[in-house]
């Protein structure tokens, strides 16, 4: 096994949020933006969609990273059968929190490791799907919760890692860190496929 810090890591994404949690196994590795349209295919399933992205997320930024391992990963929001992206401003926030108060939203957050070192360019993948149930919410939580935080960058507009964890029930998760958007117990096995070793 090689250790993660002696590798060149790609990870294939300007978000902060996936940059902070991928710095709890390392502060060796850049940062790269794949670039890609994220827009779903007629009738893609959310699934298929975070698993499609975080591929072609990965490839986008592998063919200019020889001799790298990139990362590459997605999230899509699912609440009943309706996709929740990020919203992007305070009113579809809203919207976004009014259809999920009192609901169960799934979240698959797709991985997919490219292992450029080599000419296979071999290709690890791994899907978590985590459910969020929330409780019902009035109108004056959802606006209080919003002025504080502003999820706006945020698919399902929330931050579970902050207040955003005052709008549920219950989380039913294997990984409480894909909920995040960076699945850490899937990206360490997926590491130890490709002979690498974060410990």
């Amino acid at each position: 096994m090689t250790p993660l810090a002696e590798i060149d890591l790609v990870l294939a994404s300007t978000s902060r949020y996936r940059r902070e949690l991928l710095e709890r196994l390392t502060s060796h590795f850049r940062q790269e933006s794949p670039q890609v349209d994220e827009a779903a295919l007629p009738d893609e399933a959310p699934a298929h969609l975070a698993v499609r992205l975080a591929a072609a997320k990965a490839r986008a930024v592998a063919v200019r990273h020889p001799n790298a391992l990139v990362i590459g990963s997605d999230q899509v929001a699912d609440c009943g059968g309706i996709v929740l992206g990020k919203p992007g401003n305070i009113a579809n926030a809203r919207r976004q929190l009014r259809e999920s108060s009192g609901a169960s939203v799934v979240f698959h957050t797709a991985l997919c490791l490219i292992d450029a070192r080599d000419a296979t360019g071999r290709e690890f993948a791994a899907i978590d799907t985590t459910r969020v149930v929330f409780r019902r919410l009035d109108d004056t939580e959802i606006e209080r919760y919003l002025e504080q935080e502003q999820p706006f960058d945020c698919a399902g507009s929330f931050k579970s890692e902050g207040l955003g964890i005052g709008l549920f029930e219950r989380i039913e998760t294997v990984d409480p860190t894909a909920l995040v958007g960076l699945p850490l117990i899937a990206l360490c096995r997926l590491l130890r496929e490709a002979s690498v070793t974060a410990i």
